[in-house]
């Protein structure tokens, strides 16, 4: 294997005591089975030596809830828009609006990826529907890649009174599930050891009870994740408790489908949340129980001017908790940001979480959801999932701590280089698995393609469907 030293690194977030510390002036030795060695003065012999003067060393960032398909499509197009019945969320009416060719789908997932990988990610959990570039690109990037194809029973329809109505047919739910299992079988097979498959029924609301637990007993026969949204709309909320008397909750804890392999999509409507009738503070405690784990999105939900109340008291409570950036952008650091700054206003305290907190979410919170405790963090024998942060970029200066300049203020453009399982796969910023200029040829007309299909489905000018932020003169 070939050995890689990162010599005197300046800064170095090492795994110590079971917690995330500072070191300085460190060398970092690695090959593709792990890490060596994280100290002063590697004797030892080097295939590659990296200077590490002037470079912060972290573990890589673990992001577990992202979403591939069409997202990218959606930039600029709804970001002030909003369903004032529904709370002001634009998930039902306007996410299902614009979709994606083959072609689109590989370009959107390579910019996805891109920027991940630009921001720190070494691991991701991507929901998403199969395509036919989407193991294979997964592949090529070189990050580590949950793949989740989703399947649901029913699908959102908004009535002209914006009411959310439910179509269902069980027969495609179970023909879309049936796809999704023959997909994690192809998986199975991959050969680069960085590909995972997780069991991914859609959203709680699109699924009846029995189609979730059985979901849940596939995935563990097959010894995988299972991801579901959950507690993510008060729209979700009051259709549950239409229909079975009890939050999102309080029915995954009556079927059975709670636990550590399980990771809820946001968490944010919990029975503590101002937005509910319950008011009951139950559902934290259930969770930190059952060891259930939260995909935390703030960015998305925020423009939306909804989210989750204190990241903390989650945090207080022992609920295990991971990053996820959802939709665009797909930028990590930005997401820590976000989670920082939301949780601090929507709670009214400045001390409800710190940076340490937020990065550790953002690495083992991470790396706990997804089963793999070497991951998120740098010591001996951990994974060789490395990020390397410029200290002399103008927006980390100066540097005092170099992990708030990096969170506060830098993100994405202090990042230079990633390793991920010991081979390096970002270089100056610029990721060398994916064909990043390629996508970003595609993505134009994609999302022009896209347009006019809206336009067809809803019969008028995409302008009038999502208006400029500015009037367009001549």
């Amino acid at each position: 294997m070939t050995i890689t030293v990162i010599r005197r690194a300046e800064w170095v977030i090492r795994w110590e005591g079971g917690r995330h510390v500072y070191g300085r002036d460190m060398d970092i030795v690695f090959d593709e089975s792990g890490i060596l060695h994280i100290g002063p003065g590697w004797t030892g012999t080097a295939d590659t030596e990296v200077s590490g003067r002037g470079r912060l060393i972290m573990p890589g960032l673990v992001n577990i809830h992202c979403h591939s398909g069409d997202e990218p499509l959606a930039k600029g197009l709804f970001d002030d828009t909003g369903t004032p019945q529904l709370w002001g969320n634009a998930l039902y009416e306007f996410s299902t609006l614009i979709d994606s060719d083959d072609d689109a789908k590989s370009a959107c997932q390579t910019l996805m990826l891109s920027e991940l990988l630009a921001s720190g990610v070494t691991s991701c959990l991507d929901i998403a529907g199969d395509h036919p570039s989407w193991q294979p690109l997964a592949a090529e990037s070189g990050m580590r890649v949950w793949l989740a194809p989703g399947f649901r029973q029913a699908r959102w329809r908004l009535t002209e009174a914006k009411a959310l109505e439910y179509d269902w047919d069980e027969a495609a739910g179970n023909d879309a599930r049936a796809a999704a299992f023959q997909t994690l079988d192809r998986v199975a097979e991959d050969g680069t050891g960085r590909l995972t498959g997780v069991v991914a029924p859609s959203q709680i609301d699109t699924c009846k009870p029995d189609f979730l637990a059985a979901a849940l007993d596939e995935a563990r026969r097959r010894g995988l994740r299972l991801t579901v949204h959950a507690a993510q709309t008060m729209a979700e909320v009051t259709e549950l408790m239409r229909r079975h008397g009890k939050g999102p909750i309080p029915l995954l804890d009556e079927i059975g489908v709670l636990g550590p392999d399980v990771i809820l999509g946001h968490g944010i409507c919990l029975d503590h949340h101002p937005l509910t009738r319950d008011r009951t503070a139950n559902d934290l405690t259930v969770l930190a129980e059952s060891r259930t784990n939260i995909a935390h999105c703030p960015a998305t939900f925020a423009r939306s001017g909804q989210g989750m109340e204190s990241l903390g008291r989650y945090l207080r409570a022992g609920v295990n908790l991971g990053i996820g950036t959802d939709t665009i952008p797909f930028n990590m650091l930005e997401e820590m940001r976000e989670a920082i700054i939301q949780s601090r206003c929507r709670s009214g305290d400045f001390a409800d979480v710190t940076t340490a907190d937020v990065f550790t979410v953002a690495t083992t919170g991470g790396a706990t959801a997804l089963g793999r405790e070497d991951l998120g963090r740098l010591y001996p024998g951990a994974a060789a999932d490395i990020v390397s942060v410029d200290l002399g970029a103008p927006s980390m200066r100066p540097v005092h701590d170099p992990l708030r300049s990096l969170v506060f203020a830098a993100a994405e453009r202090a990042v230079r280089d990633v390793w991920v399982a010991g081979r390096q796969v970002l270089v100056d910023g610029r990721a060398t698995g994916l064909d990043t200029q390629g996508a970003l040829a595609e993505i134009d007309a994609a999302q022009s393609r896209a347009k006019r299909i809206a336009e067809n489905q809803r019969g008028h000018s995409f302008d009038s469907i999502a208006p400029r932020s500015l009037e367009t003169l001549a």
